[in-house]
């Protein structure tokens, strides 16, 4: 079986989030959930835009839409795990941000996941994909590097 092997841009880390593992976010697996993992991708990714000014739902005056998503499994959390949640966008190639994450559990530093997702900015008005616009992509520097909230 062929599996999925990311390399997490650690030059590229924007923002640190913590997040903890409800008990809603188990399956009957005992431990954290692949649809409860996208949820937290999703917040830590709102969390890390927003420490740099921007929304997902307005880049630069352009909405987004996660165009994919890969995940490489490489651990188990469950509750009441403390994780956090490491992002990192590489500077912008083409129409699409390439944002990852790395969850790692705050008490060992053990990996849980690793994640990849390009967002693809959309006009509002055609609804056609359109390329980042400079403001975005210059707030997205490392240069550019606010603290980072929820460091361990």
């Amino acid at each position: 079986m062929s599996r999925v092997r990311l390399e997490f841009p650690t030059d590229a880390i924007l923002h640190r989030h913590p997040l903890s593992v409800r008990i809603t976010d188990m399956n009957y697996g005992r431990h954290l959930g692949h649809d409860a993992l996208v949820s937290l991708l999703h917040e830590a990714r709102t969390e890390a835009l927003a420490s740099r000014g921007l929304r997902e739902w307005d880049l630069g005056g352009c909405p987004s839409v996660v165009a994919d998503l890969a995940i490489q499994y490489q651990g188990e959390a469950a509750w009441p795990d403390k994780l956090i949640v490491e992002t990192a966008i590489p500077p912008v190639d083409g129409k699409s941000l390439c944002v990852y994450h790395r969850v790692v559990r705050e008490h060992d530093q053990r990996p849980v996941a690793t994640a990849r997702l390009n967002l693809v900015l959309l006009d509002p008005a055609s609804g056609k994909p359109v390329p980042v616009p400079a403001e975005v992509q210059d707030a997205l520097l490392p240069a550019a590097a606010y603290p980072h909230e929820g460091d361990a």
